[in-house]
């Protein structure tokens, strides 16, 4: 298992492993591993010959920063000459013209990208069982969900697939499968990465991220990947840290740690309270500073996001129609009846649903009443993390109101699967930054997460302490 890129490095330097040794070991569990689904298209000849290419770098001197990292990438984000399918029937065959910004830039410095990975529809789910292509299924418990809408990128990680996977996150799709298959999953500021390449969901909230096993790799990633990009307009002009330098916290003595006290817990398990609670405690033992902070406003998240989210996701959606992108349907005899099959028999459930809500909340008499209001509330509960962060440095609550639960348990209720993201959309909504941490595992051996949220821009600050409470915790 090749865990920390830093000690491969070392062995690539020195020549006790190869690039190509690195990927037949991937290649190899990704076939063990095939009955996760967690793979949609995996390069296997591309691999092996970037593989060769690369350690012939390294022997001459010239490999870039992450030389034989193997990284998979979640199919939203777009590679030149591949499949990109958004696990969509509607895309089954599109092959895309470009890449990604922030695949690219990966590639720039000799990463290896070994596949694509599975994910709920155009990235709407909780739990990746809205795949036109099968659900993944967790590596810890093959009954259980492995979160959504990155689920395929989290499981590879997991069953060590490969050292560091992408995703995206517009409500916890990093954060929450990382919680669920026991992995670190990073959601940057909004605008640190760019989305050039990126299939939108919901543009306003969209944002790209790592999953690894470590801190180190994490932040190394994400250092590659940031940073201001001519193509994407909202991607941020702001200076990128050395985020993989420097990240042991050596005491939290001088933090102050927000814990928010009227935070919803009524859906809240008791074990993943109390890891939480572990977590804190052993901060304030070491002598960082416990703040109590009301943000009632918070308890509006989930309507204010599922409400934005749709708008723009019906939005965004309208472009697959069959004329313009996507398959068209052969059973038309009219423009309006070719529209109307192609998108009903190319878009999933939970994709016709979220497109059918945004429509309404858009349409004339309800636009007032719940997009406008639902940006207003947007903008208090950025105000309130605003307020926070002038009285501590991180707030610490958890990922996931539970750990992974049962396939099938909460498809029948929309409205159950939705309150999953009870504790991760309110950092979409204000476009802090957010990790997901290890934080131990239930009575039933399921992984449990932790999330620290940041400042704006504050990625190392959130990627140090959460090395630190990995290693006090795990």
């Amino acid at each position: 298992m090749f865990n920390d890129y830093a000690d491969l490095r070392k062995e690539l330097s020195e020549g006790k492993v190869t690039c190509t040794d690195i990927v037949n070991y991937y290649l190899e569990n990704i076939k063990k591993g095939k009955h996760l689904n967690a793979f949609l298209l995996v390069f296997q000849e591309e691999a092996l010959q970037r593989a060769a290419e690369i350690d012939k770098k390294i022997k001459a001197g010239k490999a870039g920063r992450l030389a034989g990292m193997v990284i998979a990438v979640k199919d939203v984000l777009s590679i030149k000459g591949r499949r990109l399918t958004c696990s969509s029937k509607i895309l089954e065959n599109f092959e895309a013209l470009y890449t990604a910004t922030a695949v690219q830039r990966l590639i720039d410095e000799d990463a290896i990208i070994i596949g694509k990975t599975n994910c709920d529809e155009f990235a709407m789910g909780s739990s990746n069982e809205n795949s036109a292509f099968g659900n993944v299924l967790n590596p810890f418990d093959n009954t259980r969900v492995p979160g959504g809408s990155s689920g395929g990128s989290a499981a590879a990680v997991a069953a060590d697939m490969c050292m560091v996977s992408i995703g995206t996150d517009t409500g916890g799709s990093i954060r929450q499968p990382a919680a669920f298959c026991g992995v670190v999953g990073l959601k940057p500021t909004y605008g640190r990465i760019s989305r050039y390449g990126l299939t939108a969901f919901a543009s306003s909230f969209d944002t790209i991220g790592p999953f690894s096993r470590s801190a180190y790799n994490t932040a190394l990633v994400l250092e590659v990947m940031s940073g201001k990009d001519p193509k994407d307009s909202t991607s941020a002009d702001h200076a990128v840290d050395n985020y993989s330098s420097g990240l042991e916290l050596a005491k939290p003595g001088s933090l102050k740690i927000g814990v928010i006290s009227d935070l919803d817990d009524s859906g809240l398990n008791h074990e993943v309270k109390e890891a939480v609670d572990s977590a804190v405690k052993k901060l304030a033992d070491a002598g960082a500073e416990i703040v109590q902070l009301k943000m009632p406003e918070l308890k509006y998240s989930i309507q204010t996001y599922y409400i934005l989210t749709t708008a723009e996701a019906s939005s965004n959606l309208a472009r697959y129609d069959g004329a313009r992108y996507g398959v068209r349907s052969p059973e038309a005899s009219n423009m309006e009846d070719m529209y109307v099959n192609s998108r009903t028999k190319g878009f999933g459930t939970e994709v016709k649903r979220r497109i059918m809500l945004g429509t309404y909340v858009l349409s004339h008499g309800y636009y007032d009443a719940y997009y406008k209001k639902a940006q207003k509330v947007r903008r208090i509960i950025k105000e309130d993390f605003q307020k926070a962060f002038k009285k501590v440095d991180f707030i610490i609550l958890p990922t996931t109101p539970t750990t992974a639960f049962k396939l099938g348990e909460k498809t029948a209720d929309p409205l159950e699967m939705y309150l999953n993201d009870i504790y991760t959309t309110s950092s979409n909504i204000s476009g802090n930054p957010a990790v997901s941490i290890p934080a131990g595992f239930d009575k039933s051996k399921l992984p449990i997460g932790l999330q620290i949220i940041g400042k704006d821009f504050d990625e190392k600050g959130i990627l140090m302490l959460g090395n630190y409470l990995m290693k006090t915790l795990n």
